[in-house]
């Protein structure tokens, strides 16, 4: 049976061209060179056992975005290497592989006699009768019965559950597939994943795929729909376990079926929900290829992808093709785009986009305003950051918790505090809901002002306001001691820190240990920079030079000896840090010793 080409352009060797065609259909790799541009030679290489080890990766590799990093190695090729390309179509001799068909054994003498009472009881809703039959229960007794009542998908679900609770040894892969066929050929799409959800949940990682096969087998026994491929496929998309997606995609495209845009649209997102952005857009690609259909939402995730990526030239691109395509550009598209222009620090094309959102229909959201204020408060632009503010109150969107807090937040990092204390009062005034984000943004905008004791006011709102600190509360009032080059109060609030179960980060680190060093207590620095080690962080080489240094200074090079060995020990040493560049131990020791004898 004929199957599309999988061809990569691998690369160029001393300008000669040379182009790797495998075939997964054929027993053997077909070797195409061509040197400039002219066609040489043929080479045919008997490979059974190459086929027989690597086919179904081929196959599963037929998509770009699988990794085939096991048949490529076996070519000796680098992955960083390779550009893979799908023909536009599926070729013109493409065929899908026929449908394979199952048989299940006709029932005879006992277990005949048990399957028609059985569904006598079961079209009379006569559970009582059907319960003492309950042990009498097999597979191969379950299967039929669903077959026999296949008609009526109430009671298929029905009985369906009920075997599950009164003999669960009885379902297998078999009557999972059955019911799955009655029900998305009767579009119970909801009852159809939820079972999926069960079983795959429940099920190892081969799971998926063995029961795609007993699907295919039966479907044609239970007149299915091609949904129920489709079912599957959405179901491991929304679970987020897209390997298996990826896998089952591939199974559905060699036998001719093709998941709904909905589907690929939740395969998508759940890419991106895994910072997939690359594999998503590689899928949309093959999506284009494979002349799966596109919609708005398709549009809009390949444009947040190529935002995250970086790639604003090409989000603009999607962005001013969608009417080409016959889609209206909707609010999500509009605030995609306008994200990707605060991200990169063109305020000016953000607010010109969200400007010209009126002559399309579209008006802004509070999602729109709010990415606005973030991209100026980012960018320290506090003054344009109110504009937005003030013009989203006139179109009459109201500011939820994320407008505040970004406000707040933008005040209190620039230093002032009275401003973001206003807002709050502003926010209670409209009875918008304070978080734990809101009061460690006021928390950090009064330790930055050294305003401690207010900042310590604060956190005992917090129990009022059933929340709990969190890292970010205890590094913003670790700051403000810090500020005051109070480092016994900061390291007691590290160690509360610790205590309630928040990790600091390396910032928090340096903050301690520098002031540490400021107050000339070595030893302090000496003792935050080991629980740093203890947490496997490396310290990086300014604050690590500053220790080391105040450590020789105050005559305490064996302790500072003793700390550069221990983190030699744990290969913590910051690249490219020698302590013989920092300081110089025999110096020290002399000049000591000088002084000893003097």
């Amino acid at each position: 049976m004929s199957t599309p080409f999988y061809q990569v352009n691998l690369f160029y060797v001393n300008s000669f061209k040379q182009i790797i065609t495998v075939s997964s259909c054929l027993p053997c790799v077909v070797v195409t060179a061509t040197i400039s541009s002219k066609l040489c030679s043929f080479f045919f290489f008997s490979f059974v056992k190459f086929r027989a080890n690597y086919k179904q990766e081929i196959m599963n590799n037929s998509f770009p975005f699988c990794r085939f990093s096991t048949f490529l190695s076996s070519v000796a090729i680098t992955q960083s290497t390779i550009k893979p390309s799908i023909p536009v179509d599926l070729g013109r001799n493409w065929k899908p592989v026929p449908i394979p068909h199952r048989t299940i054994p006709e029932p005879r003498g006992q277990d005949l006699d048990f399957i028609n009472v059985a569904h006598s009881h079961l079209i009379h809703s006569d559970w009582s009768k059907l319960s003492s039959l309950s042990t009498g229960l097999t597979p191969l007794r379950v299967k039929h019965i669903l077959l026999k009542i296949q008609k009526d998908h109430v009671l298929s679900l029905e009985f369906f559950k009920w075997v599950g609770i009164q003999k669960p040894c009885c379902h297998n892969l078999e009557t999972h597939s059955i019911i799955l066929h009655i029900l998305t050929k009767n579009q119970k799409f909801k009852s159809a994943e939820s079972i999926l959800r069960k079983i795959l949940v429940s099920g190892s990682i081969d799971v998926p795929l063995n029961l795609f096969e007993e699907m295919l087998h039966l479907y044609r026994l239970c007149d299915s729909s091609p949904r129920v491929f489709d079912s599957l496929f959405k179901t491991l998309a929304h679970m987020k376990k897209f390997r298996n997606a990826t896998d089952i995609f591939c199974r559905m495209k060699d036998y001719g079926f093709f998941p709904t845009i909905e589907s690929c649209n939740a395969y998508m997102s759940s890419l991106l929900d895994l910072h997939r952005m690359d594999i998503a857009l590689a899928f949309y690609k093959g999506m284009q290829r494979y002349r799966i259909s596109s919609n708005v939402y398709t549009l809009n995730m390949v444009m947040c992808s190529y935002c995250k990526l970086g790639k604003l030239d090409k989000a603009v691109e999607i962005f001013r093709e969608m009417e080409g395509m016959g889609f209206s550009p909707n609010i999500a598209s509009y605030n995609t785009l306008i994200a990707g222009y605060c991200n990169k620090g063109l305020l000016s094309s953000a607010i010109k986009l969200k400007n010209s959102m009126g002559k399309n229909g579209v008006h802004p959201n509070v999602v729109t305003f709010n990415t606005l204020i973030y991209g100026f408060c980012k960018e320290e632009k506090l003054h344009e950051a109110g504009k937005v503010f003030n013009e989203m109150k006139a179109a009459n969107v109201s500011p939820n918790t994320v407008t505040y807090n970004t406000l707040i937040n933008g005040y209190s990092q620039v230093g002032n505090s009275e401003m973001g204390g206003r807002l709050y009062d502003e926010m209670m005034r409209c009875q918008v809901k304070a978080d734990i984000l809101t009061y460690n943004a006021l928390i950090l905008g009064l330790c930055k002002e050294g305003k401690t004791k207010k900042a310590a006011y604060l956190v005992k709102e917090l129990d009022k306001e059933n929340l709990v600190p969190n890292a970010s509360t205890f590094s913003a009032l670790i700051s403000g001691q810090c500020a005051r080059k109070n480092s016994e109060r900061a390291f007691q609030l590290y160690k509360s820190m610790v205590r309630s179960g928040c990790h600091p980060n390396e910032q928090t680190f340096k903050i301690l240990i520098s002031t540490f060093c400021k107050n000339k207590d070595f030893d302090g620095a000496v003792q935050v920079l080991r629980e740093m080690i203890e947490r496997s962080m490396t310290p990086d080489s300014g604050i690590l030079s500053e220790v080391f240094v105040g450590l020789c200074q105050c005559g305490k090079s064996q302790l500072a000896k003793m700390l550069y060995s221990e983190m030699e020990a744990t290969h913590l040493m910051p690249a490219g840090f020698e302590i013989s560049k920092t300081i110089n131990f025999d110096a020290e020791n002399e000049n000591k010793a000088s002084g000893d004898n003097w």
